[in-house]
């Protein structure tokens, strides 16, 4: 039995008995001015974080969600667009859509806004999406892509970076992980299935991101998810994951590489009422403002005694001047 098939396997079973556990997020759930989640939903929730931002979300955005879980998201982002077939669910599992045609149902008894022809449900393959070319404005998956080993993970983002439209953007949450895993952790299929051990370093997950073209990078929250420890798992240290929400924009690749949001900040407070780089950044005093990675390295490289550069916090919220 493959990597895949077991992953099918395990979440047929969570679409036909529900499992409250099998993931785990510290996110509220998005409270919205008449917008009530059934419960059933909310049990079926199997991500590890949240791709749901209004900010993403203006102006009736064609939306794309990749795993459809329990349907909790994609109830959320037809909050966004209520339009027929305004939203597109994704799977795989028979089960798993069956299940999330049920849960709209309740859905639309508990929300008088809301019809299930909101949302198109579709089985399909992350690795071979049955959507058409330049045609999503978001599309989003959560804890789906950590799953995949390198071959395919390739294949999942260069599906989604075809689908979206010129500027849209991918919104992502998966379990990331700093410290190396031992082989056994790496080619244990349940385990990979149940989000745990295919977790990347973050360098590496952006990498794979920018690789297939997505020119901007915004991490836009970094969240502690799991331990695993030596009583548990094949491991003979504690090895501790993370969880991020990450964006990525298909804006064209600058020449000078990648713009990478990481949560830094440079502020300015020299003589002048502002510095200008005369490269498009423009530092007011006393003002603190977002860069990417990028233009903090060249700020940096300046060697001036009036600028200070944060470090990276992982969380990035918008604005900046890159």
């Amino acid at each position: 039995m493959s990597y895949l098939e077991a992953t099918n396997d395990l979440y047929k079973e969570a679409a036909l008995t529900p499992d409250v556990g099998l993931c785990c997020t510290t996110n509220p759930i998005w409270e919205l001015p008449g917008l009530k989640i059934p419960r059933i939903m909310q049990e079926m929730n199997y991500g590890c974080g949240s791709t749901v931002n209004a900010r993403d979300l203006t102006n009736n955005p064609k939306m794309l969600y990749v795993g459809v879980g329990g349907g909790m998201e994609l109830l959320q982002f037809s909050y966004f667009n209520r339009q027929k077939g305004g939203v597109i669910g994704v799977d795989v599992v028979d089960e798993m859509l069956e299940a999330s045609r049920k849960n709209f149902i309740e859905a639309e008894a508990q929300n008088d806004w809301f019809k299930s022809e909101f949302v198109e449900l579709k089985k399909g393959d992350a690795l071979n999406l049955p959507v058409e070319d330049n045609s999503i404005d978001v599309a989003a998956q959560n804890c789906l892509f950590n799953i995949f080993k390198a071959e395919d993970l390739k294949k999942a983002i260069d599906e989604m970076y075809r689908v979206l439209k010129p500027h849209g953007r991918l919104v992502m949450s998966d379990p990331t992980c700093e410290q190396p895993m031992n082989d056994t952790l790496r080619n244990d299929d349940r385990l990979r299935a149940l989000c745990l051990s295919g977790s990347l370093p973050i360098a590496e997950y952006v990498k794979a991101l920018t690789d297939a073209g997505f020119g901007t990078i915004e991490i836009r929250a970094r969240k502690p998810y799991r331990i695993l420890d030596p009583k548990n798992y094949p491991t003979e240290e504690l090895i501790y994951i993370e969880s991020i929400e990450v964006a990525a924009i298909k804006d064209p690749m600058p020449e000078d590489g990648p713009c990478i949001f990481t949560g830094k900040a440079a502020i300015y407070y020299g003589e002048e009422p502002y510095f200008d780089d005369n490269k498009g950044h423009i530092l007011l005093k006393n003002q603190p403002i977002a860069i990417c990675d990028k233009t903090a390295g060249a700020l940096a490289d300046l060697g001036r005694d009036d600028i200070f550069i944060s470090e990276s916090t992982y969380h990035y919220d918008g604005g900046g001047c890159c």
